[in-house]
């Protein structure tokens, strides 16, 4: 899966990444007592240890939320810790061990039936070896939406609070760059190739990819599967079709995943693959480049890059030649906040949560964080307003469905091999699927 940032559950693509720091050596080491209770009565105080994924806004949304944590219990110190995602789950790992971690990030979830031999993920096995408390009966659980919540929950428990939700198949656009060279919105994939061709005539490059980081440029396969697998019931058959080796990575729409993302990438600014993610908002601004497939979890980072030299906008990545195909932007369940069970406070970890949960702080939460919100009857940001259209029914990102298959290797990981393609690898579109054809078949 990715990882994608926030969360890093694009399996944020990762993350875009497959995950795995956690072992059962290093499981056996805590504690595997469970419970859906506060632990006592008591005011909370002592040290509260919090560790997350690093993204800037989540990031500013989290030291905001301790500060006023702190401040409603000033018996507490809060000692916050952000990673990059890269090195989340062996930070997390480590501090689960050693037991000096009260708050963190997981995402258990649930195993589709016909997934065979997969190995389990850190986070299943995790939860399975009861390192995480179960949730479910506590009471700041009724403040968030119950289908969200439904989502969430593993072998029928609930372990983990949600921060939010995110979407992540559109495309960040220069409306004043749009407006100058005559383009609309486009709805199709032949109207977006139309506009990028306009936008190169004109000296812009079309397309800003953060490829240095690797997970940002798979955006741009997520968000072509979206289009060209629009409803969740699509994914879901793909998925399944290609574990009963029903269906072939290397022809068919599944081919033309691939030759999307190599289309995007030959619209893209020069040397993407050297660019850094966080560098993009700043080109954006800079009317370098006039479009970025990112998730909306970056839009405050992009609001405040822009700072109202022009307007901006959001519209799903049209892949598919059928407009009513690309109607729906896919997202997922943003960081998740879990308490382990080896937690050294669970007093204080418990009134976090709950403190969390109350509407008025939350919604200072995602008004930073920029997430869609998972509690009802919490205002969304004009932004999110603006995107209404395309969020009204709920469609999982492809990341949020797929299932790897650890014995089917790299190439086949997500299970389109958007790395190997160039320039960010070195094969084509046909050449870099029929390499994940290849490494999904040998892995049975």
């Amino acid at each position: 899966m990715l990882v994608t940032p926030a969360h890093a559950t694009l399996v944020k693509i990762g993350a875009l990444g497959i995950a795995g720091a956690l072992t059962l050596g290093l499981l056996s080491g805590c504690s595997s007592s469970s419970s859906g209770e506060s632990s006592d009565s008591a005011e909370p105080s002592g040290t509260l240890n919090v560790l997350v994924a690093s993204a800037d806004a989540s990031d500013t949304a989290f030291k905001q939320l301790n500060k006023d944590f702190e401040a409603k219990y000033p018996d507490v110190t809060v000692e916050f810790s952000s990673v990059p995602n890269n090195n989340f789950n062996a930070a997390r790992s480590s501090r689960l061990t050693a037991g000096n971690l009260d708050i963190t990030l997981a995402s258990p979830t649930e195993v589709p039936s016909f997934v065979k031999g997969a190995v389990a993920t850190d986070d299943n096995t995790a939860a399975d070896a009861g390192l995480f408390t179960d949730l479910s009966n506590e009471e700041f659980l009724k403040n968030f939406t119950p289908s969200v919540l439904d989502s969430l929950k593993y072998n029928g428990k609930s372990y983990t609070v949600p921060t939010g939700l995110s979407y992540y198949t559109g495309v960040f656009y220069n409306k004043d760059l749009f407006e100058k060279n005559n383009i609309e919105v486009p709805t199709t994939w032949s109207e977006f190739e139309d506009a990028a061709a306009k936008l190169q005539d004109a000296g812009v490059a079309p397309l800003g990819i953060g490829g240095k980081d690797g997970w940002p440029a798979g955006l741009t396969m997520i968000a072509s599967v979206q289009s060209l697998y629009p409803s969740a019931e699509d994914k879901q058959t793909l998925s399944k079709d290609l574990w009963a080796q029903d269906a072939s990575l290397s022809q068919g729409k599944q081919l033309e995943v691939l030759k999307r993302v190599q289309s995007l990438y030959d619209i893209s600014q020069k040397n993407f693959a050297g660019v850094a993610y966080t560098a993009i908002p700043a080109a954006f601004a800079n009317g370098e480049v006039a479009m970025t497939v990112d998730g909306t979890w970056d839009q405050t980072t992009i609001d405040q890059a822009v700072a109202k030299k022009f307007d901006y906008g959001y519209f799903p990545l049209p892949a598919s030649d059928d407009a009513s195909d690309n109607t729906t932007l896919g997202g997922k369940v943003e960081l998740r906040m879990a308490l382990p069970t080896s937690s050294k406070n669970k007093t204080a970890a418990m009134a976090y949560l709950d403190f969390f949960s109350t509407p008025t702080e939350y919604k200072k939460f995602i008004a930073t964080t920029g997430f869609a919100p998972a509690e009802p009857n919490i205002p969304s940001s004009e932004f999110l307003k603006s995107i209404n259209q395309y969020t009204e029914t709920f469609s999982p990102a492809w990341d949020q469905v797929w299932t790897p298959n650890s014995k089917a290797g790299q190439a086949a990981a997500f299970p389109f091999n958007y790395p190997a393609v160039s320039p960010l690898g070195t094969s084509s579109a046909d050449e870099a699927a029929k390499e994940s054809q290849s490494a999904w078949t040998a892995g049975g």
